[in-house]
């Protein structure tokens, strides 16, 4: 029995503990914000925040968070008013969308860090996460935006 703090919520998982952290999200815990990607931990689709930081959930077990807090998008805020959340929906940053959630946990997890970072911090963070459509530049601004509140 693997127990974790789910979006908040204390969930215990009767699974092999080996199982990939995302599709205990996705498959046992019905939360499906988080997605699959590349599943090698490239892309940042299925980018959750452990402990407060961004972590690929593809490249974790339920084992290696036995204990932990575990936020997905879901858990970000209850309304999708987070900042960067705000500050995606303003700037109208998505295209095909299915990226956007590791985008948002990365950059949420940025800005928890890093309050007020410079473009190339930007950047630096963010690089992990692909974004097939090449919003990158609005993935920015949105990321500035949320940071200066402004």
């Amino acid at each position: 029995m693997t127990k974790i703090t789910l979006n908040g919520t204390e969930r215990a998982f009767d699974q092999d503990p080996a199982m990939p952290l995302l599709w205990a999200i996705r498959d046992l815990a019905g939360l499906n914000g988080t997605k699959y990607g590349c599943g090698v931990g490239l892309c940042g689709a299925c980018t959750v925040h452990v402990d407060g930081k961004a972590e690929r959930s593809c490249m974790l077990t339920l084992g290696d968070v036995e204990g932990a807090s575990v936020t997905t998008i879901e858990g970000l805020d209850p309304d999708g008013n987070h900042p960067v959340q705000i500050a995606w929906r303003d700037l109208n940053v998505p295209q095909c969308g299915f990226c956007q959630t590791g985008q948002i946990m990365q950059a949420a997890s940025l800005l928890t860090e890093n309050p007020k970072p410079s473009d190339e911090e930007i950047l630096t963070s963010m690089a992990g996460n692909v974004c097939r459509c090449g919003c990158y530049q609005r993935i920015v601004n949105a990321v500035r935006l949320a940071s200066t509140g402004s």
